[in-house]
C-alpha cells in the first residue's frame, strides 16, 4: 500500500459491508452522502426515502441511491429485521444509463424483483467484494522459474475474518484438543498436510473450514470455539448463500470493510458491477406486466417473445426447437409459435436460423476457425448446410465472405 493509496477523498472512498437490523435501525443524512450506495436485500425489509421518493426494499430488491440527495431510509414498518448487504462506492460511466429505467426519483433507483436464481449469486459476489477491499498482493511471489520460495509452504494463507499480522506460533482459538495449541504445533503440522494444506494454520480464523478440518481429525469435531458441527453448520444455512462456517460469520459482521489500495477498490467495483449487471438485465421493468420475465433489453411487446429472443441470441448454437423455447416460457408449442409469429412476423426457427447465420459472420470476421468449426459452432449440422444458408443470407459462400471482410479491414487501416 503507498501514500497515494491512503489519501482517498471521501468521495472516492469504496466500503463494504452487511448489517442485519432489527426495528429501530434508522440511518438519516440530510445532505446526502459523498458516494453512492447500493443495497441488496436479502430478508426482512426496509423503508427507503430520497428524493421525494418513498417505498419499500424486500428480498430479491436492490437499491441503488446517488451522491447529493437527502437519504432516509430504516428497518420497515411491521418487518422484524432487515437484512442486507451494502457497499459505498462512485459508478463507473455506463453504470447510471443501466440504472436510468429503474430510478424512482432524481437519483433514486429501486431494481425491484430480481429473479430468485440469482439471489446466491449476487450474495457471492457482495461476499467477494468484502474480501477484496481487504486483499493484498502476496508478500512472497513466486520466484521467475516457477518454483515455490523458501517457507512458502510454512505460511498459511490469510483468510477472512482473520486477525492481520497472525503468525506462526499464533494461538488457533478453537475448542476441545486444539484449544491452546500454536500453529507451529506438529500435531497441527501434521494434521494439516494430511488434509492437503498447504501448511500451518497461521492466519487463519475460527470460522475457517480448513480449521474446522483440522479440528476434526485431532478428536474436534466443533471447529468454532463454543460451538458443535451441527450448530455451526445449520447456522450458515440458515444465511442466504453463506455456504460455509466463515462466511456465515461473514454475513454477520456488521462493520464495513474500506478498500485500501487502488487494486482493492477496483477489484470491489468489478463485484459491485457484477451486481448491477445481472440485476439490471433481469428484474422486471417498471411497465412490465406480471406476463412473464422481463427480458431487462427494455423493448416493448409481449415479454414471453422477448425472452425467446433473449435465449436465442445468447447462444445461437444451441439445439433450440419450437418446443424447447415454449417450455422456456411456459406456453404450449402452438401457442408459443403463434404469440411469435404474430409478435415479430417470422416463425421462431427462421429468427434461430438467423441468429445463428449472424453468429457465423461474427466468427468468420474474428477468428481463424475454418468452415466446418464455424458450421459446429454456430448449430448448423453440416458445412454444406451451413454454407448454402449463409449463402441465401449473404450473397456469398463463407470463405468468400471472410476473403472480403479482411481486405475491407487491410485497406481500411
Amino acid at each position: 500500500m503507498t501514500a497515494d493509496d491512503l489519501s482517498v477523498p471521501a468521495a472516492e472512498l469504496i466500503i463494504v459491508g452487511h448489517f442485519d437490523r432489527t426495528p429501530g435501525y434508522v440511518t438519516r443524512r440530510p445532505a446526502g452522502s459523498p458516494s453512492w450506495l447500493v443495497m441488496w436485500t436479502q430478508a426482512g425489509a426496509g423503508l427507503v426515502e430520497q428524493g421525494g421518493a418513498s417505498f419499500t426494499a424486500g428480498p430479491g430488491d436492490l437499491v441503488v441511491l446517488a451522491s447529493g440527495a437527502a437519504q432516509h431510509y430504516r428497518v420497515a414498518p411491521g418487518a422484524e429485521r432487515w437484512r442486507f448487504w451494502w457497499a459505498h462506492f462512485q459508478p463507473r460511466p455506463s453504470w447510471p444509463g443501466w440504472l436510468a429505467p429503474y430510478a424512482r426519483a432524481a437519483g433514486c433507483h429501486l431494481v425491484a424483483g430480481v429473479p430468485i436464481a440469482l439471489h446466491e449469486r449476487l450474495d457471492r459476489a457482495f461476499r467477494r467484494a468484502l474480501r477484496d477491499a481487504r486483499w493484498l498482493p502476496p508478500a512472497d511471489p513466486a520466484r521467475r522459474d516457477g518454483t515455490e520460495p523458501a517457507g512458502a509452504r510454512h505460511a498459511g494463507p490469510a483468510r477472512a475474518g482473520s486477525t492481520a499480522g497472525a503468525g506462526a506460533g499464533s494461538p488457533v482459538g478453537v475448542a476441545g484438543p486444539m484449544a491452546g495449541r500454536s500453529a507451529g504445533d506438529p500435531a497441527i503440522a501434521e494434521v494439516g498436510a494430511a488434509l492437503g494444506e498447504a501448511g500451518p494454520v497461521a492466519g487463519w480464523s475460527v470460522g475457517d473450514p480448513a480449521v474446522v478440518r483440522v479440528g476434526a481429525a485431532l478428536g474436534d469435531p466443533g471447529g468454532p470455539a463454543g460451538r458443535g458441527a451441527a450448530k455451526g453448520a445449520e447456522e450458515a444455512k440458515t444465511l442466504h448463500g453463506a455456504e460455509t462456517p466463515g462466511e456465515a460469520e461473514m454475513e454477520r459482521d456488521a462493520s464495513g470493510a474500506v478498500a485500501g489500495s487502488a487494486a482493492a477498490r477496483e477489484l470491489v467495483l468489478g463485484a459491485v458491477e457484477e451486481v448491477l449487471v445481472l440485476a439490471t438485465a433481469s428484474a422486471r421493468h417498471p411497465g412490465d406486466g406480471d406476463s412473464g420475465a422481463g427480458s431487462g433489453d427494455g423493448r416493448g411487446g409481449d415479454p414471453r417473445v422477448r425472452r425467446a429472443l433473449a435465449l436465442i441470441a445468447a447462444e445461437p448454437g444451441a439445439p433450440h426447437s419450437v418446443a424447447s423455447l415454449a417450455r422456456a416460457v411456459a406456453l404450449s408449442p402452438s401457442r408459443f409459435a403463434h404469440l411469435f409469429t404474430s409478435e415479430t412476423g417470422a416463425p421462431p426457427m427462421r429468427a434461430v436460423r438467423q441468429a445463428r447465420i449472424r453468429h457465423a459472420a461474427r466468427l468468420l470476421e474474428a477468428t481463424d476457425m475454418d468452415v466446418g468449426q464455424v458450421a459446429t459452432a454456430s448449430g448448423f449440422v453440416s458445412p454444406f448446410h451451413f454454407s448454402r444458408a449463409f449463402r441465401q443470407e449473404y450473397g456469398v459462400p463463407p470463405r468468400a465472405y471472410r476473403r472480403t471482410r479482411q481486405e475491407a479491414d487491410r485497406a481500411g487501416s
